[in-house]
């Protein structure tokens, strides 16, 4: 593997992990009737978190190392607040996969098309609604096409 793809990984991985902390936390502030729905997806992406880990290891690299706690965007304090940080957290795992959609290796581009579409349902699922743009957590700027000049 490229040192881009070991680096699309560890980005991912990254999403990944933010994910896994977060989901942890907005756990606590879900409706008893949405606990087995947060425990799924947070053992979802813990998944994905450790088949990251071992396709990194495969390649030689170091898996980036989870924080020890992360600045989350907002504080959750009700369902409301904690839907939200879901839905913000999937945006995040969209975006990280993004890089690693575009590698040469077809198996990974596969691999992140799905967790990038798992995320887009999630996210859309938690809002209510779908996202204002195609690709939530990407820069406007990266999508559309640059005039020339």
């Amino acid at each position: 593997m490229t040192a881009e793809t070991v680096a699309a990984l560890q980005a991912a991985l990254a999403a990944e992990h933010v994910a896994v902390f977060g989901y942890g936390v907005l756990g606590g502030h879900v409706s008893p009737a949405q606990q087995q729905n947060v425990k799924s997806i947070w053992n979802a992406h813990r998944s994905r978190r450790d088949r990251l880990r071992d396709y990194v290891q495969a390649a030689g690299g170091r898996p980036v190392a989870a924080a020890a706690a992360y600045r989350l965007p907002f504080k959750v304090t009700s369902a409301s607040t904690a839907a939200r940080l879901a839905a913000t957290l999937e945006d995040g795992v969209i975006a990280g996969y993004a890089v690693l959609a575009g590698v040469s290796d077809p198996n990974l581009r596969r691999y992140a098309a799905q967790a990038m579409q798992e995320a887009t349902v999630r996210a859309v699922r938690w809002r209510g609604a779908s996202p204002a743009q195609a690709f939530p957590g990407l820069p406007a700027g990266t999508l559309s096409p640059k005039p020339e000049g």
